[in-house]
Formats: structure tokens, C-alpha cells, sequence
């Protein structure tokens, strides 16, 4: 059996806000944007991974949850304890110069890790963790 990635989900308060973040800086292509019954879903993804994509959810996709639910989710993304996404690339100094001058919010800058990678991090317009990583040659 032979078993891959589709899709995976970030949830985001804001999509346009998102956007600018993922389409902008990290120059994701949008492959769809559906609205359905008042909320929103954007699916992004590299155009050289054709198969994979990432999906902006709404905060909280079901029209009848509770605004107590609601909050608490809110607060949960505030935190940036929901999601995260960890992207790689060939020059991860050159992805963290461009998405810092888009305005991305730094929570580490590029660092050689004693496993392997030189990476960096962001959180997104949401909260959301996201991190950049490129395997070092030894």
C-alpha cells in the first residue's frame, strides 16, 4: 500500500490577512477559495508539489457551534496552540529575509540545529507555528 499527503489544515480568523501571508510571502500558489454557508476555505500549496496542499479553514467550521466554543477556540489560536506547518526549503536564509520583509512575525531566526537542519520561524497572521527548514550538507 502506498499512502501520501493530500492536504492538510490550518485554521485562520482572517483569510486575507492569510493569504497575504502564505500567497505573498511565502509565494504558495491559491488552488481554490470555496464559501459555503457564510465561511471560507482557501486551498494553497507549492507549484512544485502539485499533489499537496494546505487548506485555510474557518476558526471554528460548524454554523452551529457555541460562541463559548467559539472563544475558546479563538483563544487557543491566539496562543498558537492549534496548528502548525513546517516547510522546506534550499535556501531557508533567503525564505526568512523574504518573509520577514512581507512582515512575518519572527519567533526564531535561521539556526543550525545539531540534528540536521538550519531552520527559522514564524507565527502566521492567525498565531499559527510555522517553520522553515533546510537540510545542512556535512
Amino acid at each position: 500500500m502506498d499512502i501520501t499527503l493530500s492536504t492538510s489544515f490550518i485554521a485562520v480568523d482572517d483569510h486575507d490577512e492569510a493569504l497575504a501571508f502564505y500567497r505573498d510571502a511565502l509565494e504558495l500558489e491559491v488552488r481554490s477559495d470555496v464559501a459555503f454557508e457564510g465561511m471560507r476555505w482557501v486551498s494553497l500549496g507549492s507549484p512544485s508539489q502539485p499533489d499537496v496542499s494546505i487548506v485555510l479553514e474557518p476558526l471554528v467550521a460548524d454554523p452551529n457551534a457555541s460562541g463559548e466554543d467559539r472563544r475558546a477556540m479563538a483563544e487557543l489560536l491566539a496562543k498558537g496552540l492549534l496548528k502548525g506547518v513546517v516547510f522546506a526549503t534550499d535556501d531557508v536564509d533567503a525564505a526568512f529575509e523574504r518573509v520577514r520583509a512581507a512582515g512575518g512575525d519572527v519567533l526564531q531566526e535561521p539556526i543550525d540545529q545539531p540534528y540536521g537542519l538550519r531552520d527559522c520561524a514564524f507565527r502566521d497572521p492567525a498565531g499559527n507555528l510555522v517553520r522553515i527548514n533546510q537540510r545542512r550538507t556535512v
